[in-house]
């Protein structure tokens, strides 16, 4: 499956001020993020609510539970925002996930009064993390707890995605550590067979992101298998809400976030 985000961010038009918070949320399977610029992680705790007990709002990078969600938000942030500010929110969104993730996701973030709403690529937002050359085409791979998403990037958006519903939780009870490399192989080998650049990217090597690229042995394998670099970015567990919150800092220093013309944010180049 071959999935392609047309637009990097995207936002629901409301007036803009000159200076708002903001803060960068990354709503992972087993992980929620956020970063506040000039205070940096706030937190990085399970993503779970409460009714009868915890229950997981989102699965297997899907949102299950959208009203769940509002209610980790309201419980996690809503407490910290300025009673009279309305935050900027940008959201690190599984490439895969399509329009359905992203509209869940919005809903869910209304929950904080936001001014708006954008999202972003989470590959896109690794990347920017890692500093990397988005000029030319580039790899992410990105080893989560409960999924895998392989990207590649060709001037900085979306070209192709493979995806596979296997993590680093699974290793040791449905999956061997093997499973999760040889799907990365063959999410890789696929996107190579369909997009000609990717070539050149995989010579140039791969950025991995998420928990798996802490783990040396799937560095490992994926280097001698792939017979091609690949490079863990720094803290790669925070990579993309560390790089949502920089491309929300880019956001903020767009001349037209006072008066935007449409619904469509700037592209957070």
């Amino acid at each position: 499956m071959t999935a392609v985000d047309p637009h990097a961010a995207r936002a629901r038009h409301r007036p803009w001020p000159r200076r708002c918070p903001g803060i960068a949320l990354d709503l992972g399977s087993a992980r929620t993020r956020a970063w506040m610029p000039g205070h940096g992680l706030l937190f990085d705790v399970p993503t779970v609510t409460f009714g009868d007990g915890p229950l997981h709002p989102i699965r297997r990078g899907v949102i299950v539970d959208t009203p769940g969600t509002a209610r980790m938000l309201d419980r996690l942030l809503g407490h910290r925002l300025p009673r009279l500010g309305r935050p900027l929110v940008i959201l690190a969104a599984p490439v895969l996930g399509g329009m359905a993730f992203r509209t869940e996701a919005r809903t869910a973030a209304e929950a904080l009064r936001p001014q708006s709403v954008l999202t972003v690529p989470a590959a896109r937002a690794v990347a920017e993390a890692a500093g990397a050359d988005l000029g030319r085409p580039l790899l992410v791979a990105d080893i989560g707890a409960h999924v895998t998403d392989v990207v590649l990037l060709i001037d900085g958006t979306v070209a192709d995605a493979r995806r596979t519903a296997v993590g680093t939780g699974d290793i040791d009870r449905s999956a061997p550590p093997a499973r999760i490399t040889e799907a990365v192989i063959a999410m890789v080998s696929a996107i190579l067979e369909d997009t000609p650049q990717t070539r050149g990217a995989l010579r140039r090597g791969i950025l991995l992101a998420g928990g798996g690229a802490l783990r040396p042995d799937l560095t490992y394998r994926l280097t001698e298998q792939l017979q091609a670099p690949v490079r863990p970015v720094p803290a790669p567990h925070t990579a993309a809400v560390r790089g949502a919150a920089a491309l929300l800092q880019s956001v903020h220093g767009h001349p037209s976030m006072a008066t935007p013309a449409s619904g469509d944010s700037p592209h957070p180049h």
